[in-house]
């Protein structure tokens, strides 16, 4: 029983210092994207927020904290992640390996309007 315990009040303290100890800055944003939990088919989805470490997303479906899933951005391969909450149609994940600065860059400025993109010649 102790060893029960102990997993699940692990498991509490990561879902409090994941709340309060957001290290990487994450920018409010609507991107249009595909997602897939294991085990099932990918759906729509438009991504609500975005940072090196993680996303949210809409998910009609629940999903279940540390089920692994998959995000597709448009342009980018898949790229995996663990769900860490899921409420209101809303699901949180972390990568598994934290976005690249550059490609987190690109995203931000293709989506937020911002950026200006030169072709090459």
């Amino acid at each position: 029983m102790s060893d029960l315990m102990t997993v699940t009040s692990s498991a509490n303290r990561y879902e409090i210092a994941a709340q309060e100890d957001r290290s990487a800055p994450r920018t409010r944003l609507a991107i249009p994207a595909s997602l897939r939990a294991s085990g099932t088919r990918s759906f729509q989805t438009v991504v609500h927020d975005l940072s090196l470490s993680g996303f949210s997303a809409a998910s009609v479906n629940r999903m279940h904290p540390g089920s692994l899933c998959w995000l597709t951005l448009p342009g980018l391969e898949s790229l995996q992640a663990e769900v860490v909450w899921w409420q209101n149609s809303l699901v949180g994940c972390g990568f598994s390996n934290l976005l690249s600065p550059i490609v987190h860059d690109n995203v931000l400025s293709r989506w937020r309007g911002d950026g200006v993109f030169r072709t090459v010649a």
